[in-house]
């Protein structure tokens, strides 16, 4: 069944591969991201073009997840063209790596703003209609980094990433007597195949930067390094847009509830096992097992 889908930061990596996967599945995709006449023009114009070759419905849409009045607005467009919206896919993010003390307060919020806040702002905007049709699905994109080893010098992006998913968590159980469900992705630490580390912002503090670089000097590169030299040869970050389109065309009802893409085997996925267990039995011996699955109304 085609569905009317929305995917924050599709202007390349994870988002992009996903928006591409998706349309090709024969879904109807739009494509979020900032800035198309301007710096993106060409990532909407490649999204453009992949439509008319592919011949599938992929269409770029103005969505920056750091203004609400942008979100909204893209929201209510997609909602006016089709008289509803079936899946959000909050896909958008930003990497920042250097050692925690020497970012500002005002760095980390931001931080916080595009990985964490940005997801909000989309819910708020679209979670209305989702709630009106009982219907649909909220894909999550999260980190392995959120349950699994997590080496230094990535502290905001790693605290953002696992506020966020909390707020996974917690929008699971509230949806779910709306009938939509949660499906939440955990990409490992993928080096290659995305912009994710080239793009990555550093910390503004040069002189306490500095000072940990005295002791610690060249370990946020080794980090990298290592990262890179864990991942298998074969790993493909196509496989994130595979898992995303997976959950999108699972039956109703029968969705996961957390997927994870780790070819570096993190550990991520044994922890979030036992914590996503122990929230299973909580609800249950709280008599609000109902909360765990959508009860399916709508084929």
């Amino acid at each position: 069944m085609n569905k009317v889908i929305v995917i924050t930061g599709a202007s390349s990596g994870f988002g992009a591969l996903t928006a591409r996967a998706l349309a090709d599945a024969g879904h109807t995709v739009y494509a979020g991201m900032r800035a198309i006449a301007t710096r993106n023009a060409k990532a909407a114009q490649d999204a453009a073009d992949y439509a008319t070759e592919r011949l599938v419905d992929l269409r770029s849409i103005e969505l920056d997840v750091g203004s609400q009045a942008s979100v909204d607005a893209a929201v209510a467009r997609i909602v006016e063209a089709h008289q509803r919206l079936d899946v959000i896919v909050h896909n958008a993010g930003h990497l920042v790596t250097g050692p925690a003390e020497a970012f500002t307060p005002e760095q980390i919020a931001q931080v916080f703003d595009v990985n964490t806040l940005g997801t909000q702002r989309l819910n708020r905007a679209a979670l209305p209609q989702l709630r009106r049709q009982r219907h649909g699905l909220v894909v999550w994109v999260s980190s392995s980094s959120v349950k699994g080893g997590t080496p230094p010098f990535l502290g905001p992006y790693f605290a953002a990433k696992a506020a966020m998913d909390a707020l996974a968590v917690s929008y699971a159980g509230e949806l779910a007597r709306f009938g939509v469900e949660t499906s939440i992705v955990v990409p490992g630490a993928f080096t290659s195949g995305t912009n994710h580390f080239a793009h990555a912002t550093h910390a503004a503090d040069a002189d306490v930067a500095r000072a940990y670089d005295a002791l610690y000097a060249g370990l946020p590169e080794q980090v990298g390094e290592a990262l890179a030299k864990l991942e298998p040869a074969d790993a493909d970050v196509a496989d994130i847009a595979r898992a995303i389109v997976a959950a999108v065309d699972a039956p109703y009802g029968q969705r996961p509830y957390r997927v994870h893409v780790d070819p570096s085997d993190d550990g991520s996925g044994i922890v979030s096992a036992v914590a996503d267990r122990m929230r299973a039995q909580l609800f249950e011996r709280a008599g609000l097992s109902d909360l765990l699955k959508v009860v399916p109304t709508v084929a």
